[in-house]
């Protein structure tokens, strides 16, 4: 018996939401992704420099008084918190927004990033990495209200020198995951508007406003 092939679609995904998307392979005018991206990095490095800096409060403390700076140990360790907390809630909209953008994604054919992987190998290392840094941070979040609401809530150092560490160690990940997802921009042209028109062959001046 014959299977019946007429009921199988002959275009990709991709290609029957084609007319719906723009130049840069996306239904609205800004990548989502890279923005959100920013935020999250901010957030987690404004967290562990602030806890550090009440970790070394001690050591500060004069410099801070003789620049008139009323500022507590406590106020540096608030604002380590509540930053890792807006970290980990943002880092899901980041993780999401990234895996619907690389589903609409279309590198540039042949080419072959700093790194020497291929387009797909990069998209997948940048989803797989995305997902277990999102794990990282909310794994570090929760030992970090372990730390400031039971463990260490009387004393006056509120972080754990293994947690600085590790955050520390975070910023090294964040940075390879980082550059990532920019070859993914600048080499294969991901979401790119003026590289997708390029490799498709139209006049930059004409095309773009």
């Amino acid at each position: 018996m014959e299977a019946n092939l007429s009921a199988i679609p002959t275009d990709s995904p991709i290609d029957q939401i084609a007319g719906s998307l723009g130049a840069n392979g996306l239904p609205y005018s800004l990548p989502i992704h890279p923005n959100l991206v920013h935020l999250t990095i901010g957030l987690f490095v404004i967290a562990i420099a602030f806890d550090i800096a009440g970790a070394l409060y001690p050591l500060e403390k004069r410099v801070f008084r003789f620049l008139a700076l009323p500022v507590t140990r406590s106020g540096f360790h608030d604002v380590g918190w509540y930053n890792l907390l807006a970290c980990c809630v943002v880092t899901f909209f980041t993780v999401a927004a990234g895996f619907y953008e690389m589903l609409l994604a279309v590198p540039l054919p042949g080419v072959t990033s700093t790194f020497g992987l291929e387009s797909m190998v990069t998209m997948l290392w940048h989803g797989v990495g995305g997902v277990v840094l999102l794990l990282a941070i909310v794994a570090m979040t929760v030992w970090r209200g372990f730390q400031r609401f039971l463990w260490r809530k009387d004393l006056g150092r509120q972080v754990q020198w293994l947690y600085l560490l590790v955050g520390l160690a975070m910023f090294l990940l964040l940075g390879l995951h980082g550059t990532l997802g920019a070859q993914l921009a600048a080499e294969f042209g991901v979401h790119i508007a003026a590289d997708q028109l390029l490799a498709a062959g139209a006049d930059l001046h004409t095309a773009l406003p």
